[in-house]
């Protein structure tokens, strides 16, 4: 499989190091796996390092045919929500007052938040087989390179969270709660308003704020 490497993120050593064996790893796969070829590295085509504001970490895509787009959490319009994403709805209409009326979460990506997932890829219908094929030195390289400056992460549950020894430095804002999985969403998600407390912190850093809800 030949993957094409997002320029802006060439630099890091995974794209010489570690990049070759996965794709020959999924070039070998029987299965169908998502997102399309052309979509796997869409998080990082979206956000150039400079213009990283905010960093979502989720686990995999999703591994249904026509949801997965590349980016964490989001869905192609017309898409119905999938559990985790309606929760996040929910939430924001708890905190901002109402959500997004699909499921793309392109728009937030053009405002600077960065949804990456820790594993890149995934077979039809078997969610999280591909964690173990080498992507999470990736989601490693990323975050430490993007502790440059101080920037907000969002860990939700704690495959998020693990990864949280890898932001270095001081002044980022660092959320840490429960998934917003339906399993996982009452144990500490529901409540914790994450993107009024990203925005106020962006304001007081200088930065502008992202629009949420209908951007």
């Amino acid at each position: 499989m030949d993957l094409r490497v997002p320029k802006d993120w060439a630099h890091l050593p995974f794209f010489a190091e570690d990049l070759p064996a996965i794709a020959k790893q999924l070039a070998q796969e029987s299965r169908q796996i998502f997102p399309p070829q052309q979509q796997i590295f869409a998080a990082f085509d979206a956000c150039a390092p400079d213009a990283v504001k905010v960093v979502i970490l989720g686990q995999d895509p999703y591994p249904t045919h026509g949801h997965a787009h590349g980016l964490a959490f989001s869905v192609e319009p017309g898409v119905k929500l999938p559990r985790s994403l309606s929760n996040i709805y929910k939430e924001m209409v708890e905190d901002l007052g109402s959500a997004p009326i699909t499921g793309d979460l392109r728009p937030w990506a053009r405002q600077g938040v960065m949804l990456l997932n820790t594993a890149l890829t995934v077979p039809a219908g078997e969610a999280n087989a591909h964690q173990k094929l080498g992507w999470a030195k990736l989601t490693e390289q990323v975050i430490a390179f993007l502790s440059d400056r101080p920037r907000a992460f969002v860990l939700w549950g704690g495959h998020a969270q693990g990864f949280a020894k890898h932001i270095q430095g001081d002044n980022h804002l660092i959320l840490k709660t429960a998934h917003p999985s339906p399993l996982s969403a009452r144990r500490g998600f529901f409540g914790s308003r994450p993107f009024s407390t990203v925005n106020d912190w962006l304001k007081a850093n200088g930065q502008t704020e992202i629009d949420w809800t209908t951007p």
